[in-house]
């Protein structure tokens, strides 16, 4: 169990870098990671959708896919809450530009 909690660990720190800078194939990374629980992320498809939408606006076709493919599996609330959370995620990368 240690060593899934240091990937997870890893997988976030590095591609949570990646992701601020606007990098797509690291907001996927982070969808995939948290739709599938792949490196011992829990699976929370509303985080999953978060970051499939932010890829998405970043042009990855295949985070569209996935984006559709989970939503299937959300109620109308849970797809409303990962879109606020991936514009709250995005306004703090502006400011975090600005600063």
């Amino acid at each position: 169990m240690g060593n899934s909690l240091k990937s997870a660990n890893f997988l976030m720190e590095s591609r949570l870098a990646d992701a601020a800078k606007g990098c797509a194939e690291a907001l996927y990374d982070l969808g995939m990671a948290f739709s599938t629980g792949a490196n011992g992320i829990e699976i929370d498809l509303v985080e999953a959708h978060k970051w499939f939408n932010l890829a998405a606006l970043n042009g990855s076709e295949a985070a569209m896919m996935c984006r559709a493919d989970i939503s299937d599996d959300m109620t109308a609330r849970e797809i409303a809450e990962a879109q606020r959370q991936a514009r709250a995620w995005l306004q703090s990368m502006d400011q975090r530009r600005a600063a």
